[in-house]
């Protein structure tokens, strides 16, 4: 999967998602017919729908299929002019305990520096500190470098990301920012995939999902969808001392049809279309409800007269750290069933 190592090992703060931009750029060039980029830096590439007999040129289906290219990180947010260690401020959500003695990039105007996030060892800790819960004004980067260097080097609002390899490991893929860039990476391998669609389709690579779904916002108003295909991981809570009852989706049990989350309620026509569809093409899946969290469906449900939205997801483990893992033949079933859908899409009855 070179494709999916170089999107997950590349690095896109909230705001700052021009590496993965051009990313995609460079994969779809050739297989769409127009590839722009708006204000909030959302990439948006148009594969035309084809007429046919049955279509009148009055017709009208348009599908936006969105995933976004920030992930977590974390900016600069100021520099010890007397030891030269850095002070981070969180871009996205964090579980502190994911970051210590984690490796990281801070990506400044020159060049990218290596970094390790640290804290205060636990040898020198005394009872009361060891009581508290770990925040990250506890934590620090230490670049390895003179104070001079840094402060030469480093600025306020410099972007940080954490750094990991990407990995297969048994049945799974495993690194950093598989949320979302593996979404990314099926929409992508979905629309090369996709000859015969009647439907105009619009690839959206959003910005700033982590931070408030704010590029889905503004591309929704644009493009104008009927129907909205949000492309995210899920949570895999299939886990030791989890309850059944608690997983929301397994791994290796195939792509996840969602029908809730925080930010949206998956639309029914869609949700029937989708597992119908799995089922004819005997595609493994999975039906999703997830208690907290949203994806960009939230935003783009709500846009221009309001579209019909649904979100696939890729079941995932160990979410928002650097070694997020998938299972391969869940990534396969998520391609699958977005490509046998996208010719199909014009005929989905979305009537409630």
């Amino acid at each position: 999967m070179k494709l999916l190592k170089k999107l997950s090992q590349g690095c896109g703060i909230p705001g700052r998602e021009e590496e993965i931009r051009s990313l995609i750029k460079e994969d779809l060039t050739g297989h769409v017919d127009a590839i722009r980029t708006d204000r909030l830096g959302n990439i948006i590439a148009t594969k035309q729908g084809k007429k046919t007999s049955s279509t009148a040129s009055t017709d009208r289906c348009v599908v936006a299929i969105a995933a976004h290219m920030d992930e977590i990180g974390f900016m600069v947010s100021h520099i010890d002019k007397e030891t030269g260690f850095l002070r981070i401020h969180p871009v996205g959500g964090f579980d502190p305990k994911t970051l210590i003695a984690q490796r990281i990039t801070v990506h400044t105007s020159s060049k990218p520096l290596i970094g390790a996030i640290g804290t205060k060892p636990v040898h020198i800790l005394t009872e009361e500190d060891r009581k508290k819960p770990l925040d990250i004004k506890d934590l620090f980067v230490d670049l390895g470098l003179p104070k001079e260097k840094v402060t030469e080097l480093v600025q306020i609002g410099d972007p940080i990301t954490l750094r990991q390899d990407f990995i297969s490991y048994g049945d799974l893929v495993s690194g950093k920012a598989l949320d979302d860039r593996i979404g990314i990476y099926v929409g992508l391998e979905a629309i090369k995939q996709t000859k015969e669609n009647v439907a105009e389709i619009h690839f959206i690579g959003t910005t700033q999902e982590e931070v408030g779904l704010r590029g889905a916002k503004v591309v929704g108003f644009e493009v104008k969808p009927d129907i909205s295909i949000a492309l995210d991981v899920t949570l895999a809570c299939d886990l030791p001392n989890v309850p059944a009852a608690e997983h929301i989706t397994k791994l290796g049990a195939g792509v996840a049809i969602k029908i809730k989350d925080s930010a949206s309620i998956s639309h029914p026509g869609l949700v029937k279309a989708f597992r119908r569809l799995a089922e004819e093409k005997k595609i493994p899946y999975q039906m999703e409800i997830l208690p907290r969290g949203g994806t960009d469906a939230g935003a783009l449900q709500l846009v221009w007269k309001g579209t019909a939205a649904i979100t696939l997801s890729i079941p995932t483990r160990y979410v928002h750290s650097v070694v997020e893992s998938a299972h391969k033949e869940d990534i396969t079933a998520a391609i699958d069933l977005l490509t046998a859908f996208l010719p199909i899409a014009h005929t989905v009855d979305l009537s409630l």
